[in-house]
């Protein structure tokens, strides 16, 4: 690794998404702090409409240059993500910016709905690439070339970078400092940031955690709540409806309305989950983890790992055992 690398410009859309920008650049900047700037990023904010200053959310935020200004050397290079991303494909002077300017740079990539603004310009053809969930079918619509990985955290193709929204910009940018600098020194930034040192790409944007919050019907998230604490159960469709003093076809039909889901995946989901926090944290044989995951054998839980977060136990715990 060098003393010092070339710049790291985020190119910043009107009303672009604020965390989509401060959350990568922290990271860069907590590196040279971490590392007692023995690594250096230097990283540049670039407006994309000519303007210096740029609405931000809240916010009005000084760019250190724009797509009209001299151009200079970039090494990696960012889209954050903004509400109006539609205006992407309206925009062709900057369509026109990254096509002439992406094949000079070492690395691209983009931010949740930064995605559209590479796929405007035509930067995602015959990729496999990511954004927000809620975006991924109108990015798969709009983008027919690319193949997008709707449930992905980040996605690393080739020298391409893409990301789910918001908090996972941070993600992808451990991913690019841990590619540069190695795995301690990420380690050290996500423990001054207090995130997680580095979510698996191919791990689901949802976890049975944050979907055990959609339910409002109360004895559906009774029912979620108790899953999460006994995944080694018997949690059979007939019994969990009888759990929940419901029928079976009831249970069923308000789980779903709930929580946009069937309760099996649900249920797969969280024993998915439990067994990650295992392989992550003990080294006991993969067929007691699916045993007390409530995985009836160690080949049925790769099978769910596989479905799940595209990577099987035995390769999860090979890159995320603490």
């Amino acid at each position: 690794m060098s003393a010092s690398l070339p710049i790291v410009a985020i190119a910043i859309p009107p009303n672009a998404q604020s965390l989509d920008i401060s959350g990568p650049l922290d990271v860069f900047i907590e590196a040279s702090r971490q590392s007692n700037a023995e690594v250096h990023y230097d990283v540049r904010l670039i407006s994309i409409n000519g303007s210096r200053f740029i609405k931000v959310g809240g916010m009005t935020i000084a760019a250190d240059g724009s797509i009209v200004c001299p151009d200079f050397a970039i090494d990696t290079l960012l889209v954050a993500g903004t509400p109006d991303y539609r205006q992407a494909f309206k925009m062709q002077q900057f369509q026109a910016w990254l096509r002439r300017r992406i094949p000079e740079v070492r690395r691209y990539g983009a931010v949740c709905t930064g995605a559209f603004f590479l796929g405007a310009a035509g930067l995602l053809d015959d990729r496999q690439v990511t954004t927000h969930w809620q975006h991924a079918a109108e990015l798969a619509k709009r983008c027919p070339k690319a193949e997008v990985l709707p449930d992905s955290i980040y996605v690393k193709d080739g020298n391409l970078y893409t990301s789910a929204g918001v908090t996972a910009g941070i993600d992808l940018a451990l991913k690019l400092i841990e590619d540069d600098c190695g795995r301690d020194l990420a380690f050290k930034i996500a423990r001054r940031l207090v995130v997680f040192l580095r979510r698996p790409g191919g791990q689901s944007q949802f976890s049975a955690h944050l979907a055990a919050q959609i339910a409002t019907e109360s004895r559906i998230q009774a029912i979620q709540h108790w899953i999460l604490d006994n995944v080694a159960a018997d949690l059979s469709l007939a019994s969990l409806a009888s759990r929940a003093t419901m029928s079976v076809r009831n249970f069923s039909r308000i789980f779903q309305r709930e929580t946009g889901g069937t309760p099996a995946e649900f249920v797969e989901l969280a024993r998915v989950d439990a067994a990650r926090r295992l392989l992550e944290e003990s080294d006991i044989p993969l067929q007691l983890v699916a045993t007390r995951c409530g995985f009836s054998s160690a080949d049925i839980m790769r099978r769910a790992f596989i479905r799940r977060i595209a990577i099987g136990p035995h390769d999860y715990r090979k890159q995320f055992r603490r």
